[in-house]
C-alpha cells in the first residue's frame, strides 16, 4: 500500500498541501465514484478541460472511489473550504435541501425533453439558490442517469407483488416511500456499500442506475435485473463560494466552460433504457429485461402518489412551487 492510498481525508489533505506544484491555483475535487463510472471518467476529461480553458493555471486534482471524503462528508468538506470542490449527488441531500429530491419523484421528469428543459430552468435556478444558502456553490447540473434498475438474485421485480416483503437498497427517505408503497423494506447505503450488502445477504435487491449496475458489478451477485427509465438523478458539481469568488474572472469563466462542457456530454438524448447499456449487462450473464409500458403504469400508480406526498410534506410551499414550475416547462 502506498502512503497515499494509506491516508485519507485530512491526513491526505496535510500531505497534499505541502506538495509544490507549478499551477496558481488547485482545485481539489473529491467524489464517491469507480474509475469506471461514466462521471468519473467524466470527471477526466473535466480535468483536461480546466487545463486547456486556463492556459494551466488551475490544477485540478481528484479524489474519486470516496478515498479522500465518504459522500455524505462532501458537503461540509466543501462548505468548509476544507476542499475546493466535490460532486454531489442530487439524491444525498437529505434533509438539508429537502427540494433537491424532487427529480426523484417516479415518473415525474424521466424523458429527454423534460430532462433538457431543466438544466438551465427557473426550477434548476431556485435549486442554485438553495445549495448556495448552505454554503456551496453549484457550477454544473450532470445528469447520472434517466434510469433505474432493480437487481435481485431470486427473480426479476416488475410487478408490485414481486416487491411484497424484500429487503432493498433504499435511495432517500423521500423515494423509500414508494418501495414502502409497493411492500418492500428500503435500507439506506451508497452505492459503494452495496455489492457487499447484496454479497453477504444483508440486503435482497438492488437499486442503481444501469451503468452503474455494470460499473460496481452487481451481475457478479444478483441473477436478475428489470430497468425503467424511473427518475432523474443528477451529479452536482460543487466548488466553496468563497474559493470560486476570489478567483480571477477569466479563470473562474474558464472553469465554467469546462463544466458545462461536462453538462452537455451528460445529457441523455435517446428516449427509454439505451439498448447498449442492457447488452452489456446480458454478456456480463445477468437476466435482465426493459419493463413494458404497461409494467411501468403499475408501477407509477403505486410509487408516484407515496413519494409525490411525501415531496410536500418535507418541503412545503417551496416545494410545491418548484412541483409547479416543473409542470409548466
Amino acid at each position: 500500500m502506498t502512503m497515499l492510498k494509506a491516508l485519507s481525508g485530512p491526513a491526505l489533505l496535510v500531505l497534499l498541501a505541502g506538495t509544490a506544484n507549478a499551477q496558481d491555483y488547485t482545485m481539489r475535487l473529491s467524489h464517491q465514484f469507480p474509475p469506471t463510472h461514466h462521471t468519473a471518467l467524466r470527471m477526466v476529461q473535466f480535468e483536461k478541460d480546466v487545463e486547456a480553458e486556463t492556459g494551466g493555471q488551475v490544477d485540478v486534482q481528484i479524489f474519486g472511489a470516496a478515498q479522500l471524503f465518504g459522500p455524505t462528508q462532501h458537503h461540509a468538506a466543501v462548505a468548509s473550504g476544507e476542499i475546493e470542490s466535490a460532486i454531489i449527488l442530487n439524491l444525498q441531500w437529505g434533509g438539508t435541501v429537502p427540494e433537491m429530491a424532487v427529480t426523484l419523484i417516479p415518473y415525474l421528469m424521466t424523458s429527454p425533453e423534460a430532462q433538457q428543459a431543466f438544466i438551465g430552468s427557473q426550477a434548476s435556478d431556485m435549486l442554485d439558490d438553495k445549495m448556495r444558502a448552505v454554503g456551496v456553490q453549484n457550477i454544473a447540473w450532470m445528469v447520472d442517469t434517466n434510469d433505474l434498475i432493480f437487481t435481485s438474485a431470486k427473480g426479476p421485480l416488475a410487478a408490485p407483488a414481486d416487491f411484497e416483503g424484500i429487503k432493498i437498497r433504499g435511495l432517500t427517505p423521500l423515494f423509500n416511500e414508494g418501495l414502502k408503497a409497493l411492500g418492500a423494506t428500503p435500507v439506506n447505503m451508497p452505492g459503494s456499500e452495496t455489492y457487499q450488502a447484496l454479497q453477504t445477504g444483508v440486503i435482497d435487491a438492488g437499486v442503481t442506475g444501469v451503468a452503474a449496475a455494470y460499473s460496481r458489478k452487481f451481475y457478479e451477485v444478483q441473477d436478475f435485473g428489470t430497468a425503467t427509465p424511473m427518475f432523474l438523478a443528477f451529479d452536482n458539481l460543487v466548488v466553496n463560494p468563497s474559493w470560486w469568488d476570489g478567483l480571477p474572472e477569466n479563470l473562474r469563466a474558464g472553469i465554467q466552460r469546462a463544466a458545462d462542457k461536462a453538462v452537455d456530454s451528460s445529457i441523455i438524448t435517446h428516449d427509454g433504457i439505451d439498448p447498449a447499456a442492457i447488452k452489456v449487462l446480458a454478456d456480463a450473464g445477468m437476466d435482465v429485461h426493459v419493463l413494458t409500458d404497461d409494467q411501468v403504469a403499475q408501477l407509477r400508480d403505486v410509487m408516484q402518489p407515496a413519494v409525490r406526498d411525501a415531496f410536500v410534506d418535507e418541503s412545503g410551499q417551496d416545494g410545491e412551487t418548484l412541483l409547479k414550475l416543473l409542470e409548466s416547462d
